[in-house]
């Protein structure tokens, strides 16, 4: 169609040609962006080509590298058969070569040129004069990507592991891995979850808490546990986990789940399960997020036990959802919340990790566009981008043990959990990014609820913040952020482990430890790494820490109440775990 007056096309179709070519162009990419990557190596590669000095640099790295690697190749050469206990051995502070097999010739050789690639690129993708330091930032992961991909390990024939078991069991183990490789391939083709998750079934191994559901809306069912003690505090708890997985990470099995031990330690505690949505709810946004799952649940829990507070705990996304909603409320004078706990949860997003990599502009516009098509973000397309973020644990590693030396890793419940993925509905995804990852408008004062700003300063409540010290997806230095938002009394701490290991951290389980301090309401700021050198390192999970601090913050205990409160409007609806987490 042309505009009769100038001939030009229909300015009408410009935006369904623009749709459909970029629903197009992110199929063909797996909703990567190959923009982002083009324009920070043309950044990096344009500012080298006009930086001599770091040319010669790096080609004075290069040649001592080689040389290196030449000194290794005549130490062989004159002998060939020296092993790990050379003298002359270099350690190699990679744990993928750690087997003593890697000491021998010529394996020795192929270890000593990947290691030198990798220190090269490293040295290259820093210190270019002119870079904007984002584009370093993905170069450098870029590389080390490409890198990981082409290690000597992960190849038969260079692998001394592999072929030693090779020789052994006459080719068995290839045979066990070509299995295991075509029933994983089968599995992911007709949609299966990975073998083994078949013993951690919802409801029956993990999730299997006591309780009821005691509200059912459109986008939530709210949990109500089975008190196990015969005293309780009368402040319940309520938990809002994040909606990008399945709340049940908090309740997998007995002996690790903390709702379990929360119940055990007296409290009565309330947790959300989120609808798995689907195309249908393509436009529920971060505010239906508040209504129908913040709020709708705070109205049901003080309905149950009325005329107490709420001590409010969000996990991931469903901290960072808390904490707007627990801003709003602050705002407009809403006084049920006695205290605020953020586990893993971010509420300044100006430093979110090398999970910024993968939002940008370009990359956010790509995924706007295969969502527009669906009306959601698949499980598949947001794990892909945490895998990258550990690529060796969670791709190369496992490819090596289960294809190439055939042993299957055994099933756990947190990894069965972590396959069992959700999806996000399109406004809601964009939204969060938007707002969130690419304006940072929470810590800046800007996020709209009903209409008008919110500020994380203006909660006064006591908030309990944890970090976790390996954590990809909320670093602990930007969950530490908070001091500089919120001038209530603030306890943090650090724990060891990642995003959701360091979290399920049941008290028992070896290796684990923790730091932890309050800032009381107006003291100073104190950085972080100052923080981590200061503080005192405790021994063991820091759930107790945390259960010691409610119990400080609630009144003396009492019966517990019923469950549900039917007379309300909130009767028991089924049995936990209900039927959302199945979906």
């Amino acid at each position: 169609m042309t505009n009769k007056k100038n001939g030009n096309i229909d300015s009408a179709i410009n935006p369904k040609l623009d749709g459909d070519a970029h629903v197009a162009w992110a199929q063909a990419w797996s909703s990567i962006s190959p923009e982002t990557s083009l324009l920070a190596w043309v950044d990096w590669a344009s500012h080298l080509a006009n930086s001599p000095g770091k040319q010669a640099e790096l080609l004075a790295f290069a040649a001592s590298l080689s040389e290196q690697w030449m000194a290794v190749l005549k130490k062989n050469r004159a002998n060939p058969n020296r092993g790990a206990t050379a003298p002359d051995r270099s350690p190699v502070n990679d744990r993928r070569f750690n087997d003593p097999a890697w000491d021998q010739w010529p394996y020795d050789l192929f270890r000593s040129s990947f290691v030198n690639q990798t220190k090269w690129w490293e040295q290259a993708t820093q210190g270019v004069w002119g870079v904007d330091p984002k584009h370093q930032r993905l170069l450098a992961f870029g590389a080390k990507q490409w890198l990981e991909m082409l290690s000597p390990a992960n190849a038969a024939v260079f692998n001394p592991i592999v072929l030693k078991r090779t020789i052994a069991e006459q080719g068995a183990n290839l045979a066990r891995g070509t299995s295991n490789f075509l029933d994983d391939l089968r599995r992911q083709l007709s949609g299966q979850p990975p073998a083994g998750t078949e013993n951690f079934v919802v409801g029956r191994d993990v999730a299997v808490t006591e309780g009821k559901v005691v509200l059912r809306n459109r986008l939530i069912e709210l949990i109500q546990y089975t008190p196990t003690t015969e005293k309780v505090h009368p402040e319940p708890i309520m938990i809002i986990p994040a909606w990008i997985m399945k709340y049940y990470v908090l309740d997998l099995s007995p002996h690790n789940s903390l709702i379990r031990y929360l119940v055990a330690q007296g409290h009565t505690v309330f947790c959300i399960s989120w609808r798995n949505p689907d195309a249908e709810d393509r436009d529920l946004g971060m505010d239906e997020y508040l209504e129908f799952g913040l709020h709708a649940a705070l109205d049901a829990v003080t309905s149950v036990v009325p005329g107490h507070g709420v001590h409010a705990a969000g996990y991931c996304l469903g901290g960072t959802l808390l904490a707007i909603g627990a801003s709003a409320m602050a705002r407009d004078g809403d006084t049920r919340l006695v205290s605020v706990s953020l586990l893993a949860a971010q509420t300044d997003f100006s430093e979110p990790g090398e999970l910024s990599l993968f939002i940008n502009e370009s990359q956010v516009a790509l995924l706007e566009a295969s969502m527009a098509q669906t009306g959601y973000l698949t499980s598949d397309q947001m794990s892909g981008a945490f895998q990258l973020l550990r690529s060796y644990d969670l791709i190369w590693s496992r490819m090596i043990d289960e294809y190439l030396l055939g042993d299957r890793r055994p099933m756990t419940d947190l990894m069965a959990w972590n396959a069992d993925g959700t999806r996000l509905p399109a406004k809601m995804h964009s939204q969060y990014l938007r707002r969130l990852y690419l304006n940072n408008d929470l810590s800046a004062g800007r996020y709209p609820v009903t209409g008008r700003p919110v500020s994380v300063g203006d909660i006064a409540v006591p908030v309990f913040c944890v970090g976790t010290a390996s954590d990809h997806i909320a670093p602990w230095r930007s969950v530490y952020k908070l001091h500089l938002l919120s001038s209530a009394e603030l306890t943090f701490v650090l724990t060891t482990g990642g995003h959701n290991g360091g979290i399920v951290s049941e008290p028992g389980r070896g290796k684990r430890q923790y730091q932890i301090h309050t800032r009381a309401a107006g003291d100073g700021y104190m950085a972080p790494d100052e923080w981590q050198a200061t503080m005192q390192t405790h021994p063991d999970s820091w759930w107790p820490a945390w259960s010691a601090w409610l119990r400080e913050r609630s009144g003396d205990v009492v019966a517990p109440p019923l469950i549900g409160a039917e007379s309300s409007g909130y009767p028991t609806v089924c049995d936990a775990p209900g039927e959302y987490v199945r979906n």
